[in-house]
């Protein structure tokens, strides 16, 4: 009788762990960054209909990079989790570091499983607070574990390069614009060190806008708006802008 292949855990967690890494770095790098009157998402996304970036609740929000179906599994799920919370206890019972947990258990169950792999997805969860100094980031890679970002987190691709970047760029109390045109320069650096246009049409962006006097502080930013504040020089989008502009679920 032949004797059983034997892999240790450590081995074996490793190597899981490597499978999922390298399905998160063939997915496009998104970028999460506070500015003075929020939080502010910028990805690189071709797609009008598949988003990156989704509203979880009043002033949470969500953005994903990996395998599409997998991360659309779980931003649904955690919809559930804040409508339920909300519905039996309080709306402000409904919290980032709640969602943060819930998830960091559904990565961390289905990574250490051996019965499934694992998902190739890394999540950033946002709240946007009544003042900067209560903004919350949580970066939750694909084992499970929780990560407290200040500032500016990267997920995707090159992130590790476009994070370094942000670093050394980033500052307190940035403008929309500043952010905005600051998170496109980040991800049109290629692993090289060479750079590259990415036009309007090709990105993805979404705010938590603490200003809205609306209870929901998502919104997305499309069409005229986002090439005006990506124009050099541009200024903040007026009260009357925002007002005009459609919420997008």
């Amino acid at each position: 009788m032949s004797t059983p292949f034997y892999v240790s855990p450590q081995q074996a967690m490793a190597d899981r762990a490597e499978y999922a890494r390298k399905g998160i770095a063939r997915g496009r790098s998104l970028v999460v960054l506070q500015y003075a009157d929020g939080i502010v998402f910028v990805g690189e996304n071709p797609s009008r209909a598949l988003h990156k970036f989704s509203e979880i609740y009043d002033r949470i929000g969500f953005a994903a990079a990996g395998k599409y179906n997998e991360y659309e599994n779980l931003r649904i799920g955690g919809v559930r989790y804040a409508d339920l919370r909300g519905y039996t206890y309080d709306r402000d019972d409904v919290t980032a570091r709640g969602l943060a947990n819930v998830y960091a258990q559904t990565l961390g169950t289905i990574f250490s499983s051996q019965a499934e792999k694992p998902y190739e997805v890394e999540l950033v969860v946002a709240e946007v607070g009544d003042r900067p100094e209560n903004d919350q980031i949580y970066r939750l890679p694909h084992d499970g574990s929780i990560v407290d970002e200040h500032g500016s987190v990267a997920v995707g691709g090159n992130a590790e390069q476009i994070s370094g970047y942000l670093d050394q760029r980033h500052r307190d109390g940035m403008t929309l614009a500043e952010a905005l045109r600051l998170a496109v320069q980040a991800l049109s650096r290629d692993t090289n060190g060479s750079e590259r246009e990415i036009p309007a049409e090709r990105l993805e962006v979404a705010v938590l806008d603490r200003t809205r006097w609306q209870k929901r502080k998502f919104k997305r930013i499309v069409g005229g708006q986002l090439s005006r504040l990506l124009a050099s020089g541009a200024g903040e989008p007026s009260p009357r802008d925002e007002d005009e502009s459609p919420d997008e679920e």
